[in-house]
């Protein structure tokens, strides 16, 4: 006799037994979706911190391997249900303390489960006001969890929690398109209304905070004699004088961002503008003018972000704008509009989205969780920027922002070095899956000559460029294109070639990444090989291949050094 599904076995599992007697919980099922119903049937408000919606064992083997989100973009989990390992640098627990974890592991809105012949899936198609949460304990307990933030449900109102899907089958690729189908239905998406993914050239990882207006002018030169498909020229942090006040220029573009937009315009391509619109330091004009614009802390005070969470990467202590408060929604919507309509702006690279929706401060609406606050300022923005216009999350809360942005950056910041490469790559394979379904995908800029303090082998960059052929979406340069040789112009143009052609992402025969295969929309298929470890590894090939950047044909076998990737096409 056959066990149990797992959707049988979820609808077993008790709900909290720490509510409080007059808060009752009902049960909404739809096939394999869940809502829950939280009513209060007492005479005086109820405060709700985390509403335990199941709660138990569902029999999962605790040495199962998982695969689980984070709440914001740093975080990935990997690993098995008791002993879970973070992907990449900056784990929600300890970097972003945004939970406890007292004893069990946090995954955020999505579990991914590998059995005995298929995959099991639980995660929240919505994420319009609570944060889902997966407590993984390492004897296989669960706990699947809304996080209420310490709200009271007012007496005779009720919550609705949002939707928890329970999949499971052979296939993960299909089970994450069902999820898409879900989450589609539930927020809708931006990136069908995209009619082509965005190509062009990003200041940051050359010039970092340093760049000036001339060096985007001597890359808007490059770009039009050597590269004329970047279609967007991308000016990242550095162009401001202080975070916070992205309409003031800094002295490095002192004739202003807007003439330099219209010289990008004039070049026949289309400027791109970094802005964090949660955040500002501390010596802004909109921080000295506007206090009471900000979350607060337990003081009443503007609540610098350390004191909770990771306080930022620079200009710190950052202050956050509280997205509850009408007068920031009014200010958010207003700059959007003035750098569309006056500065012709239409590309937007938002940084520092996760701030937007932090913990542990106090809102303008007190009855507003921080996926509100989050959700109401991105609201504004996305009214300011108007019809047409292209918004891309980066640190962003991944789950806050559906619906929310066309395009998402799903991995940390290349660097120009071997495990940095792979760091980056694992993180945009496990979330391949919301290519051109939730918004497009961006896995971060193509970089292939060292700079000062990064500096990779040949065989790693033929790994970055495996992996930027693997994940499928954006591609944006960051090399400085004056000095990329003819060869690695080449491998820029053959992955600005698929991205016009809107090749998807690869899929791999399991979660080791090591073998992936693309469809090219007009026919042949992609072969992407990866050896994630340091010591050399043949792998056997199909007969009639050729390298993918140089159509040398290719033997029924390949040495790949540690490190290296390569893509091999057929057809």
């Amino acid at each position: 006799m056959s066990s149990p599904s797992l959707l049988a076995r979820l609808r077993q599992l008790p709900a909290d037994p720490a509510l409080s007697s007059r808060l009752l919980q009902t049960r909404q099922w739809e096939g394999p979706l869940c809502r829950v119903r939280l009513d209060n049937t007492g005479s005086t408000a109820e405060p709700v911190h985390r509403w335990r919606l199941f709660e138990g064992d569902l029999g999962i083997d605790p040495a199962s391997a998982i695969y689980g989100e984070g709440f914001q973009m740093l975080a990935q989990t990997m690993g098995s249900w008791q002993a879970p390992e973070p992907v990449g640098r900056c784990p929600d627990v300890s970097v972003y303390r945004i939970t406890d974890d007292d004893g069990y592991h946090t995954v955020h809105n999505l579990l991914l489960v590998a059995q005995e012949g298929g995959w099991l899936l639980l995660a929240f198609a919505s994420c319009h006001r609570f944060g889902g949460e997966f407590r993984l304990y390492p004897d296989g307990r669960l706990e699947i969890v809304m996080n209420a933030e310490g709200r009271a449900l007012p007496a005779g109102q009720h919550w609705q929690s949002e939707a928890l899907i329970c999949l499971e089958g052979p296939d993960r690729e299909a089970l994450l398109a069902a999820l898409a189908d879900y989450i589609e239905a539930e927020h809708g998406t931006l990136v069908c209304g995209v009619k082509a993914r965005p190509s062009g050239w990003c200041s940051w990882y050359h010039y970092y905070a340093q760049v000036s207006a001339d060096d985007i002018r001597e890359n808007l030169g490059t770009r039009a004699s050597r590269f004329p498909e970047l279609r967007y020229v991308q000016i990242d942090d550095g162009y401001q004088a202080r975070m916070g006040d992205w309409l003031t220029p800094s002295a490095k573009f002192e004739q202003g961002v807007a003439a330099l937009a219209q010289d990008i315009l004039a070049a026949g391509c289309e400027p791109a503008l970094w802005v964090a619109p949660f955040i500002a330091e501390p010596g802004s004009r909109v921080f000295q003018q506007h206090p009471e614009w900000f979350v607060k802390g337990e003081d009443g005070l503007p609540l610098p972000s350390e004191r909770v969470t990771y306080g930022g990467w620079r200009c710190t202590p950052w202050y956050v704008l509280d997205g509850t408060h009408p007068e920031v929604q009014a200010h958010l919507e207003q700059l959007f509009h003035t750098l569309r309509e006056q500065w012709g702006i239409h590309y937007f690279k938002l940084d520092a989205n996760f701030w937007g929706a932090i913990h542990g401060g106090r809102f303008h609406d007190p009855d507003a969780t921080r996926v509100e606050a989050y959700r109401r300022g991105m609201a504004a923005i996305l009214r300011g920027a108007g019809e047409g216009a292209f918004l891309l999350g980066c640190n962003a809360p991944l789950w806050p922002s559906l619906g929310l942005v066309h395009g998402m950056r799903v991995s940390d910041d290349v660097e120009r070095q071997g495990p940095r490469f792979r760091q980056i790559a694992r993180e945009a394979f496990c979330r391949a899956w919301q290519n051109d379904r939730l918004w497009a995908l961006d896995p971060d800029c193509v970089c292939l000559r060292d700079i000062p303090g990064q500096h990779a082998s040949r065989a790693e960059y033929d790994f970055h460029l495996a992996a930027l052929v693997a994940s499928g979406g954006m591609v944006l340069a960051g090399d400085r294109l004056q000095d990329l040789d003819d060869a690695q112009g080449a491998h820029l143009g053959k992955l600005l070639a698929l991205c016009e052609g809107r090749a998807p992402a690869a899929r791999f025969d399991d979660m080791g990444f090591a073998r992936g295969r693309v469809a090219l929309p007009g026919g042949g298929e992609l072969l992407c090989l990866f050896n994630w470890g340091e010591q050399a590894t043949r792998v056997a090939l199909p007969p009639g291949g050729v390298d993918f950047w140089d159509d040398a044909p290719q033997a029924e076998g390949l040495v790949l050094q540690g490190g290296q990737g390569r893509v091999i096409r057929y057809g």
